[in-house]
């Protein structure tokens, strides 16, 4: 009996001795085979789970979020004044995947960064502080009140192109001498859109709250220039007393651009602060001028605070009108193209009829411009502000139908060609501030001056991310070279006060370290790097998160993402 139980023991064994399977290797296969199964079947279980417990937990975060907005919106009755956290993980642009993926555009690239080193470090050596530089007499100047408008206005640029060392001494005295309380009557467009709109997006890019704070303290201060019968505000404020005035030459009257071109900044701030006065004053200025918008969209540069009606005065895409038409476009973007700033884009489609009646070509090359208009004759003349429009239009020209939009696309390259020109046709390849269009001849420049204007590059910015045409980027680098023969200095960068002769200026602006440099950079930068679906660019090309807006009616359907996926704060870089 003890034999028979040892051998039945052994037989029940005999499976487990590896020695079995060594003289049966199909059976040892087969369970190979068995035990991947096996194995990949729990493994597979234990994914699922795993994945399916991420995709509950992002729900029930969705669902929250979506209470606690809803909740928020049955509390207003117009503006909605949820907080937003724009708020990203630092991230480093130099190391982007893909950025160094062409060593032409990567080689440019770096270029335009040491043109910003050089300018940048030639303001903090002689400048600190200051709104703008004076490279030839190398010291700083206030051309804003002292409010550091140069500083400011670099904070982004900066960060974008890595130069954190810079960004923080930046930062430092942003938070510990930066002071608005200056007896100083103070531009409230150029205020917004260098100081404001840098403080906001400096926030918006690094999360850092001293940015946000300091914002909200200049937008307080320039809150009063609202206060007006019509509430069209006063173009100028008294930082420390709130007094608010016209300038004499406009005859008392308001400015179109500089009364319509705070809205992206002033809506950013109600939504990052949740305070809704900001976007609110800004609001009520579209609200009035869309009741009695004209049916061509285009408005005089002139208008009256008081009455709330436009003055007989030009009708311009350059000077002192450009920006106003520029944020119709952008709010609508700002907000996510939502229902709750569709009457912005229908404002813009209707003015963009408007620009098509003043659209002309030269006899001889055909070249496209844009005239100004006084009553009912037709003036002529394009200023190389106007040369944001092939931008614009290119940006918004996506929100047509297929005809309408190949034929504003093709209107953007046009005047894209013609502005580029404007840089080719003179000697020193730099462009002349504005130019006249004669019966036989192409185009002559009127006021000969430069002074490092971005408007042009920021054209071929837009139209390289949307187009995808490297023609673009060659002529971007042919302006970018211009630059760096004539205007390049020991300490800076100026411009010229003639660019028939080349004779040079005493002043480095702020926006050529804001704008021109920034456009440049990102023309020979993936797109990815501040992406045109996540951030929308200010007059004074400072990107700004955008943040969708719902009306307070808008059902909220919570955003369902089956899986997670990681990405970078620019969103897939």
């Amino acid at each position: 009996m003890a034999r028979t139980r040892s051998s039945s023991s052994s037989i029940r064994w005999r499976f487990v001795n590896p020695a079995y399977y060594l003289k049966r290797p199909k059976r040892l296969a087969l369970l190979f085979i068995a035990f991947v199964f096996i194995s990949f079947f729990v493994w597979d279980r234990q994914t699922l789970v795993r994945e399916h417990e991420e995709e509950i937990l992002m729900l029930k975060e969705e669902v929250e979020h979506m209470q606690i907005e809803l909740e928020e919106l049955k509390n207003e009755g117009g503006v909605s004044v949820k907080k937003t956290n724009t708020r990203n993980k630092r991230i480093d642009f130099t190391k982007i995947d893909g950025l160094t993926t062409d060593p032409i555009e990567a080689q440019r690239r770096e270029k335009v960064k040491d043109a910003m080193v050089h300018a940048w470090t030639s303001y903090e050596k002689y400048a600190w502080g200051h709104d703008e530089l004076q490279p030839q007499s190398k010291n700083g100047v206030d051309s804003f009140g002292g409010l550091g408008a140069t500083l400011i206005d670099s904070l982004d640029t900066l960060y974008i192109m890595g130069l954190d060392e810079q960004f923080q001494r930046a930062r430092e005295w942003v938070a510990n001498s930066l002071d608005f309380n200056k007896n100083y009557d103070a531009s409230v467009f150029e205020t917004t859109i260098r100081v404001v709109g840098g403080l906001l997006s400096a926030y918006d890019l690094s999360g850092d709250d001293v940015f946000l704070e300091k914002a909200k303290d200049i937008a307080d201060r320039l809150l009063p220039a609202w206060n007006t019968p019509s509430g069209i505000p006063y173009n100028f404020i008294n930082l420390v007393h709130g007094n608010a005035h016209n300038p004499g030459w406009t005859g008392g009257d308001s400015i179109l651009a500089d009364s319509g071109t705070e809205q992206l900044e002033f809506i950013a701030l109600t939504q990052r602060t949740g305070d809704p006065k900001y976007q609110q004053k800004v609001e009520n200025v579209i609200l009035l001028l869309n009741k009695t918008f004209p049916a061509d969209g285009l408005l005089p540069i002139y208008l009256n605070p008081h009455r709330g009606t436009t003055s007989h005065s030009t009708i311009t895409f350059g000077a002192m009108g450009d920006s106003f038409y520029e944020y119709l476009l952008k709010v609508w973007i700002q907000g996510n193209k939502t229902a709750e700033v569709k009457h912005y884009r229908e404002m813009w489609e209707t003015s963009m009829k408007g620009l098509l009646s003043l659209v002309r070509k030269t006899g001889s090359s055909s070249f496209t411009y844009i005239s100004e208009k006084i009553g009912n004759s037709l003036i002529d003349k394009m200023d190389e502000l106007a040369c944001f429009a092939p931008g614009m239009i290119a940006l918004g020209s996506s929100g047509y139908g297929p005809d309408d939009s190949t034929k504003f696309l093709n209107l953007a390259e046009e005047l894209a060609l013609t502005c580029y020109n404007f840089y080719q046709s003179t000697p020193t390849k730099l462009a002349g501030e504005n130019y006249f269009f004669h019966s036989g001849q192409d185009m002559t420049v009127g006021t000969s001056w430069n002074i490092l204007r971005p408007e042009t590059v920021e054209s071929l910015f837009y139209l390289w991310r949307l187009t995808g045409n490297r023609t673009y980027q060659e002529w971007g680098w042919n302006i970018f070279q211009a630059f760096e023969k004539n205007s390049r200095v020991e300490s800076g960068y100026v411009g010229l006060k003639d660019v028939n002769t080349g004779v040079k200026d005493n002043m480095m602006q702020s926006f050529f370290l804001a704008e021109t440099l920034k456009y440049l950079y990102l023309l020979f930068s993936p797109p990815s790097v501040i992406s045109l679906d996540e951030w929308v660019f200010n007059t004074e090309a400072h990107p700004l998160k955008i943040v969708p807006r719902f009306a307070p009616q808008e059902e909220h359907k919570p955003r369902i993402r089956v899986r997670a996926r990681k990405e970078g704060r620019f969103g897939g870089v």
